[in-house]
């Protein structure tokens, strides 16, 4: 069984040669065989709904080859050849070196007739800081569905927008099933340069190793998390190297801007949700203030030779609570997974094991991210 799971919105709005890269990661909202137990069990989700999603489900599943059958076949092209065989690494450094429970994910291809997987649809109120959600099997409650085709999402979308939400739609490229099934590599990752594809493999397989029921925000930052560690310590290997190389730089470098955009957009909705609490606001004062409070932090960042440019670039557009909730759910408090690595001495190894082991019905589990405040119990292998 399985649930939707797009990739981690960007924190502008990308132009299409960009797309690909910032829409990657799709849990899709089924599978055929479990459609009928899931049209009983989804809280909102229709029974068309669903069937569609088994079925797209279905088509890919049914598409996937062995992987070294394509890398053997004398009609597959070079590059194609040779990012699967990168897959193949990311996915044996994530078993072997860092320990995480793989599956059998990833050992098989499936190439896909476009270049979009799906997209994905998500909304909240205008003047709350609130993700309307849905229900699934499995893993709880989940801030977006999926649709195969733009044609329905949008007809999903425009339903949305008239009750008066705010909406997000964004195209994915990338599924995990949770370990359900076996997932397979698919052409739309092939798209995304060294770096990006070696973080797409981590990050969903951060979600088989560890998923916990009803926390999106946490499961999906904590595979932001690895995505981004664990391809730095595949490219730059266990130590600092004297003379990195180009994907050694270029995942150090996003990392750390990834890092500065989460601290901005903890620290913008943190003032938001000052705004949206005030009694002595009406719904339409509400959002006035929430675009001055916008236009604010644009003209402070762009006074700061020093801001981040993925902020600078998200500040340029409207505020949209939908979009907001979106890129929370990948960007909440890395900044503690960040001191979670260094006070374990870099050892991302240790940190999968140790998070792992913690009890999974949490009410809040980033607090396992503050066990080791104060000081760290032991040195690790550096990892970063």
């Amino acid at each position: 069984m399985a649930a939707v799971h797009p990739e981690a919105p960007s924190p502008d709005n990308p132009a299409p040669l960009r797309r690909k890269r910032l829409a990657r990661r799709f849990l899709t909202t089924g599978f055929l065989v479990a459609v009928g137990f899931l049209v009983f069990s989804c809280s909102g989700c229709s029974p068309l709904y669903l069937a569609k999603a088994g079925l797209a489900q279905w088509e890919i599943l049914a598409a996937r080859r062995p992987i070294p059958e394509v890398v053997a076949d004398p009609r597959t092209d070079p590059e194609t050849r040779r990012k699967l065989l990168l897959a193949q690494q990311a996915r044996a450094f994530a078993r072997h070196i860092l320990g995480m429970d793989v599956g059998e994910q990833y050992t098989t291809y499936a190439s896909l007739a476009r270049d979009t997987l799906a997209w994905v649809l998500s909304a909240a109120p205008a003047d709350r800081l609130e993700p309307k959600t849905w229900w699934f099997p499995v893993v709880g409650r989940v801030p977006y569905l999926g649709y195969p085709s733009r044609k329905a999402a949008e007809k999903a979308r425009a339903k949305l927008d008239a009750r008066g939400f705010d909406t997000y739609l964004r195209p994915t490229s990338a599924f995990s099933t949770l370990g359900w099934f076996s997932d397979p590599v698919l052409s739309t990752f092939l798209d995304d340069d060294d770096v990006g594809l070696v973080e797409t493999i981590l990050h969903e397989l951060a979600h088989v190793h560890l998923w916990i029921p009803g926390q999106v925000q946490f499961n999906e930052s904590f595979a932001t998390f690895v995505g981004h560690v664990g391809a730095i310590r595949f490219f730059c290997g266990p130590e600092a190297p004297p003379r990195p190389p180009p994907p050694c730089l270029e995942a150090r470098r996003r990392w750390q801007e990834t890092l500065a955009f989460s601290a901005f957009l903890d620290a913008f909705l943190s003032d938001l949700a000052a705004i949206y609490g005030r009694e002595d606001l009406s719904r339409e004062g509400k959002l006035r203030e929430r675009e001055r409070l916008r236009e604010a932090w644009r003209r402070k960042m762009e006074t700061d030779s020093a801001a981040p440019p993925p902020v600078t670039a998200f500040l340029r557009h409207p505020v949209n609570n939908a979009s907001l909730m979106a890129r929370i759910q990948y960007y909440h408090r890395l900044d503690d997974f960040q001191r979670y690595l260094e006070e374990s001495g870099g050892d991302l190894a240790r940190i999968l094991v140790e998070l792992k082991a913690r009890p999974t019905r949490e009410d809040d589990p980033f607090s396992a991210l503050l066990r080791r405040q104060g000081g760290a119990e032991g040195a690790g292998t550096p990892g970063s």
